[in-house]
């Protein structure tokens, strides 16, 4: 899930973005995957409408991941490493 994620961040070159954006928000992380689950029912639609994701389980497996800062660190730490190569 973390390399999907990151390989999505880094397929749009929006790794500086992305590693600014995580630095930033790791200690609202768990207030995030909330938010990301309340919106759960709108960015399933236009998740599928634009071949984001096929399944709205996806979101939640975001969520999820989302909700534990070791992960954010994990994340942060495939940026960091994709970007230098």
């Amino acid at each position: 899930m973390i390399d999907r994620f990151v390989d999505w961040i880094v397929a749009r070159d929006l790794d500086a973005p992305a590693l600014l954006f995580l630095e930033a928000s790791k200690p609202l992380a768990l207030i995030g995957s909330q938010m990301l689950l309340l919106c759960q029912p709108v960015l399933g639609f236009l998740g599928s409408t634009l071949g984001w994701f096929d399944d709205h389980r996806v979101l939640a497996a975001y969520a999820e991941l989302l909700e534990d800062p070791s992960n954010i660190e994990r994340i942060l730490d495939r940026l960091e490493r994709q970007s230098t190569e």
